[in-house]
């Protein structure tokens, strides 16, 4: 175990087995590293070569330092200060410098295996965590987002590494913010073996703090799901989410200031808060993921995050293949409907920044879809089918 401490500076905690150090040590500090990021768009790269290397991953997160909301029309993400579109040219030009970005995780080969990393933040739902008060289930939200990129791959994850920096450290908020780590580490049956702890004065405002995570995973090289295998026919599976999950943010807070309510007001026709609603952690896939896969026939499967439906499914599809996604093949949670209403959002719009309601996406034959949705332990729903041709349609 090793741990410690430069006041003002970071705590490193690297420990094993989920314990966390109980003492500190002076070390140097090296200075802030300054970045711009892409709210919940993912780039991969390979990490060495070609020969050595089936791949890397890279992920970037943007705030929201600019709202140009057009209050006559609809709301859209850009308005909220998150252009996916500049996400888009930026993955382009790694391509150049990097070929082989794409997918949700990295791969590293060991032995007859590989180890598949990914790493991630929470966004701005980081914002609606210090108004409300609630801290205690966003470390869910850090690890969910890791683990659910890795099993994409089919890997089962092993350990988590989390980053908890602030201006200031509130000794007390920390552990609700740690406890929730450990409760997602829990879920996803894997290790919390250690972390960061910044504290860096004037760098945030007080009572606030960022947080982004890493996980690593494993799975054979045989068993590597990566939708090569995907053909026309195959069936697209949902499974559902808890609402907006950790993405999307950005308009979300600025639907919230626009609509006139607070947080504390009940989500319409609901019995919960707004708060509560948007604040409902993110479902870890990875149990119920692997029990699928376990089963066979699952070729391809996707994360449903930042760019929804639109542009994450397309990710795992062989080049000349799309996805139609049917009409009404799932209720729609009550939060995605205020959020569409209360902004008039449009529909194409919905479907690139929210999950919608269903937040991971299996692509199997139709013998597998058959056995997925008739197994009584898990809610699983039909939503559409692989085509020729690119992109997703809805029909």
């Amino acid at each position: 175990m090793t741990t410690s401490f430069a006041a003002n500076v970071e705590i490193s905690r690297v420990f094993a087995a989920s314990i966390r150090p109980s003492f500190v040590k002076p070390r140097p500090s090296p200075p802030p590293i300054l970045g711009c990021t892409f709210n919940s768009l993912s780039y991969r790269f390979p990490l060495l070569s070609a020969a050595t290397s089936k791949g890397g991953v890279f992920s970037m997160s943007q705030g929201t330092n600019s709202i140009i909301a057009d209050e006559a029309g609809g709301l859209t993400y850009k308005d909220a200060g998150v252009d996916i579109d500049a996400g888009s040219e930026l993955v382009r030009r790694i391509a150049k410098m990097a070929p082989g970005i794409g997918g949700f995780g990295g791969l590293f080969p060991l032995g007859d295996s590989y180890l598949v990393a990914g790493t991630d933040g929470v966004g701005t739902k980081l914002k609606l965590a210090f108004e409300t008060g609630i801290h205690e289930t966003i470390g869910i939200d850090l690890v969910a987002m890791s683990v659910n990129d890795i099993i994409t791959s089919g890997a089962k994850p092993l350990f988590f590494l989390d980053y908890f920096a602030t201006s200031h450290l509130d000794v007390d908020l920390a552990e609700k913010v740690i406890k929730g780590i450990v409760d997602g580490c829990q879920q996803s049956d894997c290790t919390l073996l250690g972390g960061e702890t910044a504290e860096m004065p004037d760098f945030y405002a007080d009572g606030e703090y960022d947080l982004s995570g890493f996980a690593v995973g494993i799975v054979k090289k045989d068993s590597v799901i990566d939708g090569k295998n995907i053909k026309v026919g195959d069936v697209l599976i949902g499974l559902p989410s808890s609402g907006v999950h950790s993405n999307g943010f950005s308009l979300v807070r600025r639907i919230l200031a626009r609509s006139g309510l607070s947080l504390t007001d009940k989500l319409p026709g609901e019995g919960i808060t707004l708060g509560e609603a948007l604040m409902a952690p993110t479902v870890i896939y990875v149990k119920q993921v692997l029990d699928i896969i376990s089963k066979g026939g699952v070729k391809g499967i996707a994360h449903i995050t930042g760019g929804g439906f639109t542009d994450n499914i397309p990710r795992v599809f062989p080049e000349g293949l799309g996805a139609v996604i049917y009409d009404n093949s799932w209720e729609v949670p009550a939060v995605f409907k205020w959020l569409q209403e209360a902004a008039r959002i449009e529909e194409a719009e919905m479907r690139r920044t929210f999950n919608m309601g269903i937040g991971m996406v299996l692509i199997v034959s139709e013998e597998a879809s058959r056995v997925i949705l008739e197994d009584g332990h898990y809610t699983a729903h039909r939503i559409g089918e692989v085509v020729m041709g690119e992109g997703v349609s809805y029909h």
